[in-house]
């Protein structure tokens, strides 16, 4: 194998050649940075108030790290079944062209490049990092022993969350905890219509997922989930910009989500393998546009009052 081989096996072994996942953990972090720093500043007597720079890249690579850390990992505990299923029998170690160890040490570099922004940020929050490492390596191994991996999931890139609330805060607070439930919610949802389309391949295997869990009340579930996204995302941004020059727009806002929602669950009642993921995919569209809206109210009520 050519050295440009082997770099492109470990562009797939960590998905930087397909950044749909990175961005599905990079604009939730990003979310609970920028309303972290608007409860910091109404705290502090402010309307509102903007993120350092410094935490803002810091949060947004360890984000990107992360993310490329717990696919190293996560293809190292499927190694062994990815093989079978037609999506992933391409990956690096499913056809050999990385070994166990090759992706071990991915894992344990992309970490220590993430343990290393830690240095920048108060040292409360490398206690809270430990969470988050401990998440991201034992997720991957949970759809050995529960239907409920996607809960694993979600709450390994749900933890920035309270990390970012602890760097810019101090400590996290019940909005805090309400934004995380939100994005678990989300998470799993997305994470579900992904395990339906791999459903059929996973039951043969013996692979769990929320997918084979749900059974035929998935789509159900999944829009009951989304419906806890919206209504727990509307409390929460109703909270940081209702005493704002904005009001309650923001929360006007999650409309579009609502309809985003609506065609991701057309698309997977047809159960197809590939409408499922293409529901999934459609989900950075949501990270984005949420990312937009906050970003945008607290640009506006920070200059604007």
């Amino acid at each position: 194998m050519t050295f440009s081989d082997k770099i492109h096996a470990y562009l797939q072994l960590t998905r930087f050649d397909k950044p749909v996942g990175i961005e599905l953990l990079l604009w939730p972090t990003l979310w609970g940075v920028m309303l972290a720093a608007m409860g910091e500043a109404q705290q502090q007597g402010a309307t509102a108030g903007l993120p350092s720079l410094k935490v803002f890249i810091i949060f947004a690579l360890g984000a990107i790290f992360m993310r490329a850390a717990g696919c190293a990992i996560n293809d190292f505990a499927d190694r062994k079944v990815d093989g079978h299923v037609s999506r992933t029998k391409g990956r690096p170690l499913a056809d050999g062209r990385l070994s166990a160890k090759e992706a071990v040490a991915a894992f344990v570099i992309l970490v220590l490049l993430s343990a290393s922004l830690l240095f920048f940020l108060p040292i409360a929050v490398f206690y809270w990092s430990l969470g988050a490492v401990i998440l991201a390596f034992i997720y991957p191994f949970m759809k050995r022993y529960t239907h409920l991996p996607q809960v694993f999931l979600a709450a390994a890139f749900g933890w920035a969350i309270p990390m970012a609330y602890v760097a810019v805060q101090g400590a996290p607070d019940i909005w805090c905890w309400l934004l995380f439930i939100a994005y678990m919610c989300w998470t799993v949802a997305y994470d579900t219509q992904y395990a339906m389309a791999d459903r059929e391949d996973d039951v043969k295997i013996g692979v769990k997922s929320t997918a084979i869990l749900f059974g035929r009340y998935d789509v159900v579930i999944i829009s009951l989930l989304q419906m806890l996204f919206l209504l727990i995302m509307g409390v929460v941004m109703w909270h940081y910009f209702a005493p704002t020059s904005l009001g309650i727009t923001p929360v006007f806002g999650l409309a579009l989500v609502a309809m985003m929602f609506a065609k991701q669950n057309s698309a997977c009642a047809t159960r197809h393998s590939m409408s499922c993921f293409q529901a999934f995919l459609a989900n950075i569209w949501v990270g984005r546009y949420v990312f937009a809206l906050i970003a945008i109210a607290c640009l506006w009520t920070t200059f604007n009052g």
